[in-house]
């Protein structure tokens, strides 16, 4: 089958393509990069935009069924890839003549909508249903495998932490294995498949977060940490944090979105996915075991929650600088200028120049878009000061506190940055 896949390159979508193509299907993914992405054609096109069904008809020439995984927890395009953007795809499709067309949606939703999340997602599936398609409608739980994305991402990093917090106010989730769910894709593909119907897709065994996390870091053979249960300002100070990161254009589990959905929780009735599709979800307890955790799971869960503090120290460690530099550390450089032989006129210069140059580029590190550039900027410039420092004030060298020597392990932490930067 040629089959266009709406969201390939996320935890859901790469691992349904990955099997799918395994399988022999011609798989057409498309997303809002095309980077990074083998064995496909490959279309760059944003779901949020394509608000037209005109939008979508090339790319459905020739296609059998889709395959719609693309989602956003938070941040201005939830209508656009959740509604608007979806819908048109559903209309074009009915106008192609392209039949089957499963949709993942998020579990809970058909009975609560605590954010605009889940609204958004119940006005996608109201959508596709109001179309005269053989439509699917797939609701998984918090969805774990040897991928970490998101919520199991999310779990793995809190595994690593030596004491366990405890977030109040959340309801018991149903935690189910990404190979179940894509075998449960690759079901509904078949001829004859069942169609018109909405499943909720949820492991055997209900649990509360923080036993989930209890038993992801048994996985990766750490011994049992001591449970805090989190006062609910420390909690929404955590939420708040996550926001602004948002903002930044980090993608967090951690916002107000995650806040309103944990409260719901993540359960639902497993027996109709039973009955359609014949699968028996695995026990996540059991899997786990099925596959013992390497070290770079071990790496993955201890770097996790270290990412957003490196980046969030490295980059007002650099706005700080620059500012030091034009307060109270003004008198300090033009000193060094001077020492150097240069005239107070372009000492000046210098340090103001220098001290801008560190102020855009922690901001450039913050701002998720910029900050690749923003880290090699920062590496590159403390080389340049290595050698500038080196040429004007070479006593810098044996100066007690070490600035040219601290400049080195910067440097390491500058090249760990970059290399634990991307999210997929």
């Amino acid at each position: 089958m040629r089959i266009l896949l709406v969201g390939g390159t996320g935890l859901i979508g790469s691992a349904i393509h990955a099997r799918l193509n395994a399988e022999g299907h011609d798989c057409v993914l498309v997303s809002r990069h095309t980077s990074g992405v083998q064995n496909a054609r490959h279309v760059a096109l944003d779901i949020a935009q394509a608000k037209d069904a005109s939008a979508w008809e090339p790319v459905l020439a020739g296609v059998d069924a889709v395959i719609n995984a693309a989602g956003a927890l938070q941040g201005g395009d939830m209508q656009g890839v959740h509604v608007a953007g979806s819908a048109a795809l559903y209309a074009a499709c009915e106008r192609a003549g392209v039949r089957r067309v499963i949709l993942f949606s998020a579990i809970g939703t058909d009975r609560d909508a605590p954010s605009d999340f889940s609204r958004t997602k119940q006005e996608g599936e109201a959508a596709l249903m109001a179309r005269d398609l053989d439509w699917v409608v797939l609701r998984p739980s918090v969805v774990v495998g040897r991928a970490a994305y998101g919520g199991s991402a999310l779990l793995r990093g809190l595994a690593a932490l030596p004491v366990l917090p405890v977030m109040p106010g959340t309801a018991p989730i149903q935690p189910v294995h990404l190979d179940d769910v894509v075998e449960t894709v690759l079901f509904l593909l078949r001829p004859g498949a069942p169609s018109r119907i909405a499943l909720d897709l949820a492991g055997p065994r209900q649990m509360a977060f923080s036993d989930a996390v209890a038993l992801f870091r048994r996985w990766l053979r750490w011994r049992p940490a001591y449970r805090l249960q989190l006062p609910t300002w420390a909690a929404s100070s955590a939420y708040r944090a996550g926001d602004v990161a948002q903002m930044l254009g980090w993608r967090t589990p951690v916002n107000s979105t995650a806040q309103a959905e944990m409260r719901r929780g993540a359960t639902g009735d497993l027996g109709p996915w039973r009955q359609a599709t014949g699968t028996v979800p695995r026990d996540l307890e059991a899997a786990l075991g099925s596959e013992p955790a390497s070290v770079q799971e071990r790496w993955f869960a201890r770097l996790y929650a270290l990412k957003p503090l490196i980046f969030a120290v490295f980059g007002l460690f650099w706005i700080v600088t620059g500012i030091i530099s034009l307060g109270p550390g003004w008198e300090i450089g033009i000193s060094y200028v001077r020492e150097g032989g240069l005239g107070e006129h372009f000492a000046a210069l210098t340090v103001i120049a220098g001290a801008l140059a560190d102020i855009i580029i922690g901001l450039a590190i913050l701002w998720r878009r910029s900050s690749r550039y923003g880290l090699w900027a920062a590496f590159i410039i403390s080389l340049v000061y290595v050698v500038i420092g080196t040429t004007l004030v070479p006593r810098l060298w044996a100066d007690p506190l070490g600035p040219m020597l601290k400049i080195w392990p910067v440097l390491l932490l500058n090249m760990v940055a970059i290399a634990i930067r991307e999210d997929r």
